[in-house]
């Protein structure tokens, strides 16, 4: 159940907070000129690059390093090959996870290592065993950390972590999936990945990008009311459904993807994410079953006065940019209304396609936030 009140009482919000989620959304553009910064600090607009990588490998445990290594696929696909390393271990601890590199990684290869953590030995035998090999290694970890100390140790680059004190649990420990804390990881890597020519993200497009998330934060902020606030509409939308998150355009992928993951592990719903126009055949069946609102019940008459809702699968479709030209929406929209499925659609205002991206991210993780907050009881 959805605590509707709760969104539109902006003190009680902030004290059910307690994991910091709105301010980290809300701040998310701050984190992004503090890692800009950082990076500058820490010698990336310096660098000389006699080319470009081979293959970019990238490597971290959590939810934020699974998106920044999903964002560089997205981005940086097409100029060189990215391979997220997954890890392996018997538990998801720091201690317990290993990486290893692919056996054709050499000399002409990078690796990226993003931690919000800094504590994996995994990760410290990764940059040294890259180190034997050749690799550049470059890594973005809290300051002084055990990982910070291993990639110095291999002559690598390390960006410190762009953190605040209020984004730390009781036990002293930083969220991997914070809204704030992908950004904290990804925008010092956009540096690089620009002096490399994988990308184009010059210091006055991350600027671009820490205003446009400043301006979806003014939007989706707590003190706007529910009827005029997109995260706050999407919010009471989702509650009690199965969302099935339907992207097109290559930026709209990976923020459907980090969407459908942080709705289970910040607000502990359930969801599924796909592109278009492949992924109507999928969820058409989804659609069709017992998850589709005009799903016809075992018995009309059946007593319901104790029976909880039936969940029903919800469409959000994901654009990164306007509908024109060539779109499989309307089928989406079709598809949907045919199964008599409820729908809900976000598309950024006009901007670059990091700018379009980052608003993405940010109302979707505005909008995960008020899920969690307001779902009663609120998921530990």
């Amino acid at each position: 159940m959805l605590d509707e009140s709760l969104l539109d009482a902006p003190e009680a919000l902030a004290r059910a907070d307690r994991r910091g989620l709105l301010r980290g959304a809300a701040e998310a553009g701050a984190r992004v000129r503090t890692a800009a910064r950082h990076a500058i600090e820490a010698g990336i607009a310096e660098l000389q690059p006699e080319g470009r990588p081979r293959a970019v490998l990238v490597a971290g445990p959590g939810t934020a390093a699974e998106g920044v290594a999903d964002l560089v696929t997205a981005l940086a696909g097409a100029s060189a090959p990215v391979s997220r390393l997954v890890s392996t271990g018997v538990a998801a601890a720091a201690g317990a996870l290993r990486w290893n590199l692919p056996g054709w990684a050499g000399s002409v290869d990078l690796l990226l290592i993003t931690t919000t953590d800094g504590s994996e030995p995994g990760l410290a035998l990764l940059a040294e065993q890259a180190y034997r090999r050749g690799c550049t290694v470059v890594a973005v970890a809290p300051k002084g950390s055990p990982l910070s100390e291993a990639v110095d140790g291999v002559h690598g680059l390390v960006v410190p972590l762009a953190t605040a004190p209020h984004e730390l649990y009781e036990d002293g420990t930083t969220p991997a999936a914070s809204p704030s804390a992908l950004w904290a990881l990804f925008t010092p890597i956009l540096a690089l990945l620009d002096r490399l020519g994988l990308t184009a993200a010059p210091p006055e497009t991350l600027e671009k990008i820490a205003d446009r998330l400043d301006r979806t934060a003014e939007r989706c902020g707590p003190a706007i009311a529910t009827y005029s606030n997109p995260a706050k509409t999407l919010a009471t939308e989702l509650a009690d459904s199965l969302p099935l998150v339907w992207t097109e355009g290559e930026g709209a992928a990976p923020a459907g993807r980090r969407f459908a993951t942080v709705l289970a592990e910040l607000a502990g719903r359930p969801a599924l994410a796909g592109e278009l126009p492949e992924t109507l055949a999928s969820h058409g069946i989804l659609l069709a079953g017992s998850l589709g609102e005009g799903a016809d019940p075992d018995d009309f008459f059946r007593d319901r006065v104790d029976e909880p809702a039936a969940l029903h699968a919800r469409v959000v479709l994901l654009r990164d940019r306007p509908a024109g030209g060539l779109s499989a929406a309307p089928a989406a929209r079709e598809l949907a209304l045919s199964h008599e499925a409820q729908i809900s659609e976000l598309e950024p205002e006009e901007g670059t396609e990091l700018e379009c991206l980052a608003e993405l991210l940010a109302l979707t993780d505005f909008a995960t936030a008020y899920l969690a907050l307001a779902s009663t009881p609120p998921p530990t």
